[in-house]
């Protein structure tokens, strides 16, 4: 976590600088020298307010997920009356949203998923994030399944967002935001008329 007391904006560019170096060179090659150089600051700040690299990527991670939330939350807000449907499908697209799909975030994110594995801390913020859009997705299928059926269901449709996304990552072609809306929202309507066949 940074100390408090950082500059938004200064705090934004070492972020928006972290996520560059990513997306050019990958986390394992990134340096705090070339993301300070490439935020304008010195060594020294990053390692003041982050502590170290992993600090940073914890922080940058951090951001990437609360645009995530951010996302999902402006799409719900005007929907609290609106059918299950309607609101599993703003989920959906808010976990597609453009702040998750330009390049620099989709390669932090892969990077972020494989050292997770590996950094306790980062572990825990890949816990909480996949923990939020299971409990969401969960919350949403309660209001017209069982309680084991609406769990089954939040699972295969995190999954299903989760498999949509890393095809498209690893794919380095455009994310056909049409045919992941189109697959979601089959699966949504199975789910929902008790459909679970293949």
């Amino acid at each position: 976590m940074p100390k408090v007391g950082m500059q938004p904006i200064r705090r934004r560019q070492l972020i928006d600088a972290t996520l560059e170096t990513i997306n050019e060179v990958g986390i394992n090659d990134a340096t705090i020298a070339q993301i300070a150089r490439r935020a304008g600051v010195s060594t020294g700040i990053i390692s003041h307010y982050f502590k170290d690299k992993n600090g940073l990527l914890e922080a940058t991670m951090r951001d990437v997920t609360r645009q995530l939330h951010d996302a999902v939350a402006m799409r719900l807000k005007p929907l609290a009356g609106a059918s299950t449907e309607a609101r599993l499908c703003a989920i959906v697209e808010g976990n597609f949203d453009e702040s998750q799909l330009h390049k620099a975030a989709m390669k932090a994110w892969l990077d972020f998923w494989s050292s997770s594995m590996h950094q306790p801390q980062l572990n825990r913020l890949e816990r909480v994030s996949s923990s939020r859009l299971f409990s969401s997705l969960a919350a949403e299928f309660r209001r017209e399944l069982p309680r084991d059926a609406a769990r089954t269901a939040a699972y295969g449709l995190a999954a299903l967002i989760d498999g949509l996304w890393l095809r498209a990552a690893l794919g380095g072609k455009p994310f056909d935001f049409q045919l992941a809306r189109s697959l979601t929202t089959q699966f949504i309507r199975q789910q929902l008329a008790g459909d679970t066949h293949p």
